[in-house]
């Protein structure tokens, strides 16, 4: 479980499953501003404590408050309590068996000046009418080096009861749980301790350091006990903790203590004394003599008796213990109080105790034996009660061999089921049965179970392994003598595959098995015996067996069973034949049924493989069979549902066999496209009612085959016509007509047609068929071709070509057919009607078709067209679709000559708009000479499209005309512009229309001709602002900005775009009108001010990018302008107002460089508050020369209150650099507020010694410091200065080179040196060393 200890709540949260956070509790207020330490819950879950720590009282802050709120979680209450430290503990309390829960805490408080520092144990939730534990409280003594450390954790000892309170500093204080008496105090670790944890293993706990080190503390169980008896001198204490833990150290105290309780009588506190001694060393025969020899008193409780409850309360009797109290209960009869000491696990059982038990009751006697251990009684025990399994499985707990030969010969006589699960249980033994299976089961048998023998092998044998051959052949032989059924059970089962299969199979063919000597046999001699036993095998296990054998066995036997007894046998041949045919082959078993010439046979087989197959063999085959054996509706149904016969050979075999019911041979016909041979068939064998069913029923789409065929074998015209009535609308005229026309017999059809036309018959077919009979017979045909909307005119006008032409042009003109149309009238040059009917068709195909230069007819149609066709027409459609077809074959002068003659003479077309304009459009494009003419001359025409067209043909002076004539004026002078490239001629015409878009086009030229001035004008007279971006990029490229300025004003009246404003801005300034800039920002408007000013600040325009700049309050911008028009004091306001970073370093370091050092320090001071800043500027400074002023600005800065290291460090470095005669004086007084390792390299780079070396000090570096003072004695040395640094010194051999540096240097003052490092150096080694220097001094 996890504690979750938040701002105000505290959660537990349990890891198991996915449960959610439970609230536990509140933090009072005590805990407030707490950091919290640790966190505890009693074993029961009842009781929590929280645990924090705050700065301590402003009297003494070093001295930490400890706060702890208690909580209970069946009163859901909390008590706040001064604490740095807590633990719960269980202890059990004399005269109460349930155990108390304890809390001890400790506390450290300031008060009045006076520091009390108390450990507290205290019982929670004291338990009614039970004794309770007393409160108990105690001293925390701390050393005097100590008076501020506090207790960080508390960890209790359950094994001990013993009480750890671990400090900050490592201080470790133990004292007794029971008593509050301390034990030991001692420190455990010189870095403090922020962690601790149970040891509950080594009843001690773990603690980590700030060093990261893990130590682990505990009790030394051989010391402890003697420590306090010794050292403590409390040996209450020494034998309670060696009882409570059981340690050595007090046994001549116990035992001391036993003999004056025995000799006061005390024998309750004795036998108490002795239960719980430690390490039992009063739990002895000696003890148990003691207190048998004292003499019984009339009406008490022995004190044998006492000792011993006394010893069941406080646990478990040894086994002299154990053996001595049952011996008296077992006089006394009092079984039941075994049972429960024994339930209860208050007794150590042994052999001898068993024994005793033994005589009084067995099953008791059992449990104590096996608690005991005792094998071969246990063994006995069980055979005695009969439960033999048990035997097993304990000997394999224990590790014990029985007789296991013996047993089961013991259990057989007795139970024989027993034996076989006692003989089961032995073969499942880890390392195999201990007796052979043979000759367990040679035990069976020699008493005659061989159910239970048969049982038994059944079971081991499961695995069928090799080496069990012998086995398994030995179970079939006594089953297939006594029991074959029980044999044949084994076998179906397949469970073995080892045995003797030969002895095996002649002993199934004795007992009748047949099958299963079928199975086991391999010789085919054997198998042919035993299979023609027909009658005494089961059909079904015969054929599965058949599925064993290989292909030529398997014919064999077939063989054999159908000469044995063809009638009998022949349904389990063929159901061999039908399981087994991919594997014997089909053929083969064909030839087998037809060997013994069994059609029967054949057609029981192949009908069930038949679905399966699509050998077309197989399926003639059993067709012939089902004709042979007189199944005729089977032969029908094949016929009609295979795809897969030989159609021809089953035609011939049935038209052989003359088949009472013809329906087989109609079927196979009919779908193969025999319907001839069919007919001819039926007629020549006089089975006309089979033709007319045929007809009628079965396919009447194939009567006209039937007719054709009655035709050729001469059939009564009557039947025919008869025939084809019967059928009427179902008969499919077209292959009928075929087939009568291609016999010259069509007017057979007459009646049958004629009927079907009254009937309302709309069919094509009908009315093709018709038509041919009636041209034929002359009987007016062009009545027929022109009123009948039923017949094909294409079928109809290819009948009508050779007998009469115009014929064929009448049945093509009705049916649109325009290749066949062209082709008989161009074979027979009857042009004038292709002509006609060309120009009234009005197809674009056609017309290209015919007008095609590779047609050698298109002048004699032409001449048609021209002289004849298009004068006879009075439909203007008819007249456009000749005119474009002439244009589309590229006919131009053809076509001008026939529109002039339509258009220009007065003709009914003259003011067609189309032909117009097609007129002027084709002499565009074929004559250009005629184009003015016609454009004066004609009214009608479209003046945009056709215009357009003569500005593609480069006709520009025809399309201004034409403009100009229909007042498109745009296009006209577009037409001046872009094309006759006039701007002179353009400007002239606008003058004389006055159109806003004429002004605007004629602009627009002029601007890409970078007129942009002249531009301008016409743009405003056409008061046209849409062109306003390229306006402006043409007027800057030109710089035409007062131009510019006109223009922008008039687009300001149409548009509000950012960018108009903005130009006109920029444009003012350009031309360096500021008034009326400041004017015009004043004015409402859209202008994009900030990036004018960017834009007028880039270009160096700095007068008015400061108007824009002060106007939008750019203060950034606006001092930064202000530098660059050298008004610094200007810029330094509106740096203030800007207040960025940015902004005061531009302005300072443009001051500097203006030698403005003044203002450059308003601005500096500005700038060094920011750490990051400082740097640059102080570099700038010193670039340029300006250290004076630099350092003046930084001893400025200190005083500022957010005056930082930075600036003091900096200062520092300068002094050092330029100004060292200040350097000590500075670094003394600001030591610590400087960046000491920075200033430390700067002055070893300047050399200034002295400063060095007191800063070296300052930064605790003690051993730099006396290497600098050593290094550079004349500049840093000062012998009471180098006294104090040479006693912090880390380094050992710098005191050497101390001594070597006096000794050089100042050998007076040597003396005085050695008394400060007497302590500190090896005084042999410094007496080398002055012997070296041959000087002798007095140490």
């Amino acid at each position: 479980m996890l504690g979750l200890v938040t701002q105000t709540t505290v959660y537990h949260w349990s890891i198991e499953g996915d449960s959610e956070p439970t609230k536990m509790f509140e933090r009072t207020a005590n805990l407030v501003n707490n950091q919290i330490i640790n966190y505890k819950c009693d074993p029961s879950e009842k009781w929590l404590v929280l645990i924090g720590i705050a700065p301590g009282a402003p009297e003494r802050p070093q001295l930490v408050k400890g706060n702890m709120q208690l909580f209970s979680v069946d009163q859901q209450r909390s008590q706040a309590l001064e604490a740095h430290a807590a633990s719960f503990a269980q202890f059990k309390v004399p005269g109460n068996e349930n155990p108390s829960t304890l809390i001890s805490f400790a506390t450290k408080t300031f008060n009045a000046g006076q520091i009390t520092s108390k450990l507290h144990v205290i019982e929670l939730g004291a338990q009614p009418g039970k004794p309770s534990f007393s409160k108990k409280q105690a001293d925390l003594f701390f050393p005097p080096d100590f008076q501020d450390d506090f207790p960080v954790a508390m960890q209790i000892s359950h094994k001990y009861s013993l009480i750890y309170v671990i400090t900050k500093l490592g201080l470790l204080f133990v004292y007794d749980l029971e008593t509050a008496t301390a034990v030991y105090r001692n420190r455990i670790s010189p870095d403090p301790i922020f962690l601790t944890s149970e040891a509950s293993s080594v009843g001690g706990f773990y603690s980590i350091n700030r060093r990261g080190q893990v130590l682990l503390a505990t009790v030394n169980d051989a010391t402890i006990v003697p420590f306090v008896s010794g050292q403590l001198n409390n040996l209450e204490l020494a034998v309670n903790l060696a009882k409570r833990g059981n340690l050595p150290g007090a046994e001549n105290l116990v035992v001391q203590r036993f003999q004056e309780l025995f000799a006061q009588t005390k024998y309750k506190e004795a036998a108490e004394l002795a239960a719980e001694s430690p390490q039992g060393i009063l739990r002895t025969p000696d003890t148990v003599a003691k207190f048998q020899s004292v003499p019984v008193q009339a009406g008490q409780t022995p004190p044998l008796l006492q000792y011993f409850g006394t010893l069941l309360t406080r646990g478990k009797l040894n086994a002299f213990e154990s053996l001595e109290l049952s011996r008296l209960v077992v006089n006394q009869n009092k079984k039941n109080l075994l049972e429960n000491w024994l339930a209860e696990d208050k007794l150590e059982c042994s052999e001898e105790l068993g024994d005793l038990v033994k005589t009084v009751d067995n099953d008791l006697a059992l449990k104590i034996y096996i608690k005991a251990r005792a094998t071969p009684k246990v063994v006995a025990a069980f055979a005695e009660r009969r439960e033999f399994d048990k035997i097993l499985i304990y000997s394999k707990q224990v590790g014990y061999t029985p007789d296991y030969l013996f047993l089961l010969q013991t259990i057989l006589r007795t139970d024989p089921q027993g034996a076989v699960n006692f003989a089961l249980m032995m073969s499942q033994m880890e390392g195999g049965s201990p007796v052979d299976y043979n000759t367990i089961t040679d035990l069976f048998l020699q008493r005659n179970l061989i159910r239970e023998a048969t049982a038994f092998l059944l079971d081991v044998l499961k695995p069928n392994l090799p080496e069990h051959a012998f086995l398994q052949t030995k179970v079939l032989e006594i089953n297939l003598v006594t029991f074959p059924n029980v044999a044949d059970a084994i076998l179906a089962n397949g469970m073995f595959s080892h045995y003797d299969r030969p002895r095996i199979a002649q002993l199934c063919e004795k007992a009748g098995l047949y099958v299963r000597a079928l199975q086991h046999y391999t010789e085919l001699p054997d198998v042919k015996r035993v299979i023609v036993n027909t009658h005494a095998i089961e059909p079904q296990a015969l054929v599965e067996f058949f599925g064993t054998l290989s292909r030529e066995w398997a014919l064999e036997c077939m063989k054999d069973l159908l000469l044995v007894n063809l009638r009998a046998n022949l349904q389990i041949i063929v159901q061999v034949a039908k399981e087994y045919c991919e594997q014997l082959g089909v053929d083969a078993c064909i030839k087998l049924f037809e060997q013994f010439k069994s059609y029967e046979g054949l057609y029981f087989f192949l009908g069930s493989y038949l679905s399966s197959s699509e050998d077309p063999d197989i399926h003639f085959k059993y067709i012939e069979a089902a004709a042979k054996t007189g199944q005729i509706k089977e032969v029908e149904r094949v016929t009609r549902e295979s795809n897969f016969y030989d159609a021809e050979k089953t035609k011939n075999f049935l038209m052989e066999a003359k088949l009472p019911d013809a329906r087989p041979l109609i079927n196979v016909c009919d779908r193969f496209g025999f319907v001839p041979d069919l007919t001819h068939y039926l007629y020549t064998n006089n089975m006309l009612r089979y033709i007319e069913g045929y007809v009628q029923k079965v396919n009447p789409g194939n009567a006209p085959l039937v007719v054709g065929q009655l035709l050729d074998d001469e059939c009564p015209e009557d039947f025919i016509k008869g025939l084809i009535l019967s059928v009427r609308s179902l008969l499919p005229v077209e292959p009928l007509v075929e087939e009568c026309e291609k016999r010259n017999r069509l007017r057979l059809l007459t009646q049958f047609l004629e009927h079907l036309v009254s009937e309302g018959s709309q069919d094509v077919h009908v009315h093709n068929a018709l038509g041919k009979i009636i041209i034929d017979s002359n009987n007016n045909p062009e009545h027929f071709l022109t009123t009948n909307p039923y017949y094909d005119s294409r079928v109809v006008g290819k009948y009508c070509e050779k007998r009469d032409p115009t014929l064929a042009v009448v049945a093509y003109r009705r049916g649109q057919c325009d290749d066949e149309l062209i082709n008989v009238t161009n074979k027979n040059s009857l042009f004038k009607l292709q002509a006609r009917y060309v120009v009234e068709r009005m197809d674009a195909d056609l017309w290209e078709k015919v007008l095609n230069p590779e047609n050698e007819y298109r002048r004699q149609l032409i001449d048609q067209v021209v002289s004849t066709a298009l004068p006879e027409s009075k439909s203007p459609e008819q007249v456009s679709a000749a005119v474009k077809a002439f244009m589309t074959a590229d006919l131009p002068h053809e076509l001008i000559e026939l529109l002039e003659k339509i258009v220009l003479q007065n003709s009914a077309f003259s003011g067609n708009f189309n032909l117009q304009n097609l007129l002027i459009l084709t002499a565009i494009k074929a004559d250009p000479s005629r184009v003015m003419d016609y454009i004066n001359r004609l009214d009608n025409f479209d003046g945009p499209a056709v215009g357009e067209v003569a500005v593609e043909a480069q006709l520009y002076e025809e399309a201004f005309a034409i403009f100009k004539k229909f007042n498109l004026n745009v296009q006209a002078v577009n037409v001046l512009l872009d094309n006759i490239r006039s701007i002179d001629r353009a400007v002239e015409f606008a003058f004389r229309v006055e159109e806003d878009a004429v002004w605007s086009q004629v602009a627009k030229a002029q601007l890409r001709e970078g007129l942009v001035s002249d531009a301008i004008e016409s743009f405003i007279r056409a008061d046209d602002a849409t062109q306003f971006l390229d306006v402006i990029q043409a007027a800057e490229d030109g710089d035409v900005y007062p131009d510019l300025v006109r223009y922008l004003l008039m687009v300001r009246q149409k548009v509000k775009e950012p960018k108009v404003d903005s130009e006109l801005i920029y444009a003012y300034a350009k031309i360096d009108r500021l008034g009326e800039i400041e004017e015009f920002i004043l004015m409402p408007n859209v202008a994009n001010l900030q990036n004018v000013g960017d834009r007028l600040f880039d270009e160096d325009l700095y007068e008015a990018a400061k108007i824009i700049f002060a106007f939008i309050s750019n203060w950034a911008k606006l001092a930064v302008t202000l530098v660059r028009l050298k008004q610094f004091q200007g810029a330094v306001d509106a740096a203030r107002k800007a207040n960025s970073a940015k902004t005061w370093k531009e302005v300072c370091f443009a001051c500097v460089d203006a030698e403005e050092f003044r203002l450059a320090q308003i601005c500096g001071l500005n700038i060094i508050v920011q750490v990051d800043d400082l740097e640059e500027v102080s570099e700038y400074y010193q670039n340029r020369g300006c250290f004076n002023e630099l350092i003046s600005l930084m001893e400025s800065g200190l005083g500022l209150e957010r005056a930082h290291m930075g600036i003091f460090t900096e200062l520092g470095v300068l002094y050092a650099r330029y100004r060292p005669e200040k350097l000590m004086e500075h670094i003394k007084l600001f030591s610590t507020r400087l960046n000491i390792p920075k200033l430390i390299r700067a002055c070893d780079e300047q050399q200034h010694w002295k400063e060095l070396t007191y800063l070296y000090i300052q930064y605790d570096e003690f051993d730099n410091a006396a290497t600098t003072v050593m290094n550079h004695s004349p500049e840093a040395w000062d012998h009471m200065q180098f006294k104090d640094i040479a006693v912090k010194v880390a380094n050992v051999e710098l005191y050497y080179k101390a001594v070597h540096f006096y000794l050089q240097e100042h050998p007076d003052l040597i003396n005085d040196m050695l008394n400060v490092l007497a302590l500190r150096v090896d005084h042999t080694r410094v007496v080398d060393i002055m012997r070296k220097r041959l000087v002798i001094c007095v140490l």
